[in-house]
């Protein structure tokens, strides 16, 4: 037996009791969005800590100007030094009428498939995930009595929240937190039996608008054709976010946007992906995107514009014959590599402007603005990973992309000048964010399992 096969025979042999450290965390109502959970986050910090302590890291807690960081670095080890990131704090648990189980109360759902689920909210996003990596390095430990290369862990208390304190926290924190990789375990994997790396992510800009035109609501009849209609106006300019063919239609924004390099397109012409299927699945068939373009590119490597709300006039019951004041919306626009999200927002609030009349008036608010992110597809770090997940899984781990953005990858792009790896076991019915949030115990399972391959892969010259 390879000292490999023993970490993971012991991994396996210990897999209960990884599930009751994983239920003892998720126990733990560490919601970072509700003041009155304030305590029980930083105890879930103050646990990890400890668990890093067991394992002979050099851990603690760091206050932040909201909840605390976890950082912990194990001994120095010859060969590359990566620096694994998770959060370990969870959303609200409302409504929570809707749950069958107790949101904080761990337990095991058999399933006719075979399949059995951990409950609890926590149990993928991202406590199970998390927990993952450092069941991992606690089995090489526990056989070898070191780690195959030198590893420190970052865990975040504010990820639900939105990370605030995360980027001052990296730039005073720099020197002590630099390696040569970020691991980060919290994102999908292809399908139930296939892993994935993700390695292209969208950026993101929010906004929000309303118009003025008049300074009441108006008689349809008295004022009806003179006087502008402030929902009205506001539909000729949502009308013309998007072109009949798909294409987004602010001047200049496309600007700097690249083509699919070959590399990607070749990866995800690979992928067992059915575009039929993934509309059909919403009771759709004709993609809305950009005309000549595959759906995959659409959703991952294309920008979008999106309308999510508007308001305006009566809609009540019954009716009104008003001429609204005031009209908005709220859109979102994901990004691809080469487009500034500073400079997306102003190109928007140009064209609304553009359309304006003198006599009317609009006002904007900023939310949410980051940068797209692209991993290479030829790092040393990656290919290995790749490697090591497929003979785990027994499947050929998918390079994939997404048409989410995740900001903190910015973050530590920015304030660190490091690149992550994303390798996250969860599945898509996970049910994140939502009641009756579960992890499959093989994903669980097969995630310490490839932590475990993944860290010797990286050790290997």
């Amino acid at each position: 037996m390879t000292q490999l096969d023993a970490v993971l025979a012991h991994a396996d042999a210990n897999l209960e009791n990884s599930l009751e450290r994983l239920f003892e965390l998720i126990r733990i109502p560490s919601v970072s969005t509700e003041p009155e959970y304030k305590d029980d986050v930083r105890r879930a910090a103050e646990w990890l800590r400890d668990q890093l302590a067991e394992l002979d890291f050099d851990a603690s807690v760091r206050d932040t100007t909201g909840h605390p960081m976890v950082v912990g670095h194990g001994p120095k080890t010859p060969g590359p030094h990566v620096l694994f990131y998770g959060h370990y704090d969870v959303q609200p648990v409302d409504p929570i009428e809707l749950w069958n189980t107790d949101p904080f109360g761990p337990s095991l759902s058999p399933q006719p498939d075979g399949e059995t689920h951990i409950l609890g909210r926590g149990a993928s996003d991202d406590k199970g995930q998390l927990l993952t990596f450092v069941e991992a390095c606690r089995a090489w430990k526990a056989v070898t009595g070191s780690l195959p290369i030198q590893v420190s862990m970052l865990f975040e208390g504010e990820e639900e929240a939105g990370s605030p304190s995360l980027g001052p926290f990296l730039e005073a924190n720099a020197d002590d937190l630099r390696a040569d990789t970020i691991l980060v375990c919290d994102t999908d994997m292809w399908d139930h039996e296939t892993p994935a790396i993700t390695t292209m992510f969208r950026g993101f800009v929010s906004e929000e608008f309303e118009i003025t035109t008049a300074d009441r609501d108006l008689h349809s009849g008295m004022f009806g054709s003179a006087a502008r209609n402030a929902t009205q106006l506001l539909g000729t300019i949502i009308g013309k976010l998007r072109t009949d063919d798909g294409v987004v239609g602010i001047p200049g924004f496309y600007d700097g946007v690249e083509e699919l390099p070959e590399a990607n397109r070749r990866e995800w012409e690979r992928l067992p992906f059915d575009p039929e299927k993934f509309l059909g699945d919403i009771g759709l068939s004709i993609p809305a995107g950009e005309q000549g373009r595959s759906v995959l590119e659409q959703v991952w490597a294309r920008p979008t514009a999106e309308i999510h709300g508007v308001w305006g006039g009566y809609s009540g019951e019954g009716f009104k014959t008003v001429i609204p004041a005031k009209a908005g919306a709220k859109i979102s626009f994901r990004l691809v590599a080469g487009q500034d999200p500073h400079r997306i927002r102003e190109l928007f609030r140009d064209f609304v402007r553009s359309m304006i009349p003198a006599d009317c008036s609009v006002k904007f608010k900023s939310y949410a603005a980051a940068e797209a992110q692209s991993m290479s597809l030829d790092g040393a770090l990656l290919r290995k990973a790749q490697a090591a997940l497929t003979t785990e899984w027994n499947r050929e781990t998918a390079l994939a992309g997404t048409g989410g953005s995740i900001p903190i990858l910015g973050e530590f792009k920015n304030r660190l000048g490091m690149e992550s790896l994303l390798i996250g076991f969860a599945r898509f019915d996970n049910r994140i964010h939502s009641p009756n949030e579960k992890y499959d115990l093989s994903s669980f399972h097969k995630g310490i399992r490839s932590w475990v391959r993944i860290l010797h892969a990286f050790s290997e010259q």
